[in-house]
């Protein structure tokens, strides 16, 4: 299925490209969340109008990421789980949990959709995170879960 990108999206494409992507990654997730358009005519002559602005908002975007990137980049937060005597934790720590925790800290709006964990954080230790701010701002940071009690 061919859409026109209304906004920059990392490893797909950029604003105003007509791209080829599969049926349900294009209505379930691109035009859904207002990322894209069917590729008709009228459309692509609409965004060609548009274009122009829409590059202006990604430019405020990407500021406004930027901003967020300066104040999180390489920062660490800690987070206490319940664990075993051989350090693994009652579940696992969840990119919801990571943004709850960076908001209350620094007060930071961050979706749980922009966390990227690198491994599936399972244990006690200092993991790292990426975030992805903006298609082209990416930030890592350090969690570092630590105890709340031992259960026996």
């Amino acid at each position: 299925m061919k859409v026109i990108l209304l906004e920059n999206i990392r490893k797909i494409g950029s604003i105003g490209e007509v791209i080829d992507v599969k049926r349900g990654f294009a209505r379930n997730y691109l035009i859904a969340n207002k990322k894209a358009l069917y590729a008709s005519k009228e459309n692509i002559k609409e965004v060609e109008k548009i274009k122009s602005d829409l590059n202006k908002k990604d430019l405020e975007k990407k500021k406004s990421a930027k901003e967020i990137f300066d104040k999180i980049k390489s920062k660490e937060y800690t987070i206490k789980k319940l664990s075993t005597e051989n350090k693994e934790l009652y579940g696992s720590v969840k990119p919801t949990e990571i943004s709850k925790i960076i908001n209350e800290k620094d007060g930071i709006e961050i979706q749980p959709s922009m966390i990227q964990l690198m491994d599936d954080i399972k244990s006690l230790g200092d993991f790292k995170v990426n975030i992805n701010l903006h298609s082209e701002v990416q930030a890592q940071i350090k969690i570092k879960v630590i105890p709340a009690e031992v259960i026996q």
